[in-house]
Parts: C-alpha cells; structure tokens; sequence
C-alpha cells in the first residue's frame, strides 16, 4: 500500500467575485458516510445560501463524487473534483458555498469561481502526506530509556506513547522497512539487549505540504 495525501485538518476559506461570496470548505473524510454528514453539516450551516457544491474522493472503493446543486451542469461539481485530482488529495471532502451577489458569472466565470474556492479550501485544511509505518513495541530498563528513545528519533521513529512500571513499556512508529535498522543499532547500544517488534501496520502524518 502506497503513501497518500490528504488534508490534515476542517477549515475553509472564502473570496467575493462580482459581489457572489464563494466559501470554500475542506475536511478529511474516510467514508461516504462521513462525507455525506460534512456536506450535510455546511448545508446545514448555510440553509440560507443560494448553492451548496460538492464532490469528495475516497481511497476505499476509488469512489469519486460531485453535485452541481442547481449551478449549470458541469460549471461547478466538477471543477471542484477536478481541482482535487489535479492537487491529488484523497479521503477529502470539498463543499463551496455560494451566496449569489445578482451578477451572473457565466459558464467560464462560474468554473473559475468554484475552481479557486476548492483550492482555497483544500489549501486551508493543509495537504499533507500518510504514510504506510509499522507500530512497534519495546520493553527496556530505566536506565536505557533517554538513550533509546533519542536513538529512534534519531533513526526517523517516533516515540507515540511509553508507560512506566517496574521497566518502560514504548510503543513507537516508524516507515515500512526502516525497523531492522533501528534494531540493529538498537544491539549495538545495547549490547544485543534490545530488539523491538512489530504489531501492526497504521498511517500516520509523515509532514504537511510545503515541509521539507
């Protein structure tokens, strides 16, 4: 299973073309039914508003949809699905409000519009990128724990939680792969003490877009 980008964060943002407000609102989503309560939420929100678009896109099932909701056909769900693919998020949901200003942006003006309010959304929420890491598990001494845990840090893990009883009980994520080098250097320190394992397989945020 390859790495993947979505957004990492709900948030929205908004602009004003020709007097017609345009809200562009963004959230991660994992299903259709999640998806289908957030647009349901800003509809909700904006009963008042003259259009509610949408589309979302979701790994499971490589499902993809949009609505137009009332706009001419293909001047608003689309543009917005589109603008999703071009910026490749996934596990997304888009809604672009449209409180209409009485000035009629015509078919290129509408896409435009609708368009520019996706990214803005999609942008507000922050892309960033899951990666596919195995979770580990280690048990070590007392005295072992400052150093260990700053060795898998510096390896590229990270420590997520550790629970302290008569010895340290960590638990640690690190990329596919990368876990039979912690453990070797982990022997090194350690004089072939240590090997962490293993349980499972889980995405986590490796960094958002625009990090280096």
């Amino acid at each position: 299973m390859a790495d993947y980008k979505t957004v990492s964060r709900s948030a929205f943002d908004e602009f004003t073309e020709k007097r017609s407000r345009f809200i562009g609102y963004c959230s991660p989503v994992k299903t259709q039914q999640q998806a289908v309560d957030f647009i349901n939420e800003i509809k909700s929100k904006h009963w008042d508003a003259r259009h509610n678009v949408y589309a979302y896109i979701l790994r499971d099932g490589g499902i993809k949809r949009f609505s137009d909701d009332g706009e001419p056909q293909g001047t608003a769900g689309v543009p917005v699905l589109e603008v999703m693919q071009k910026m490749g998020v996934t596990d997304a949901a888009v809604v672009v409000t449209r409180y209409f200003g009485g000035i009629l942006l015509g078919a290129g003006g509408l896409v435009r519009a609708y368009s520019h309010a996706a990214k803005l959304g999609i942008l507000a929420a922050v892309p960033c990128i899951m990666q596919l890491c195995d979770d580990c598990r280690l048990s070590l001494s007392y005295n072992q724990y400052g150093k260990v845990s700053a060795l898998i840090a510096q390896l590229g893990g990270v420590v997520d939680s550790s629970s302290f009883s008569d010895k340290v009980d960590m638990s640690f994520h690190c990329a596919r792969g990368r876990l039979e080098h912690i453990n070797r250097e982990l022997a090194a320190v350690t004089c072939g003490e240590l090997e962490a394992y293993a349980v499972d397989e889980k995405y986590y945020m490796n960094k958002t877009e625009g990090e280096e």
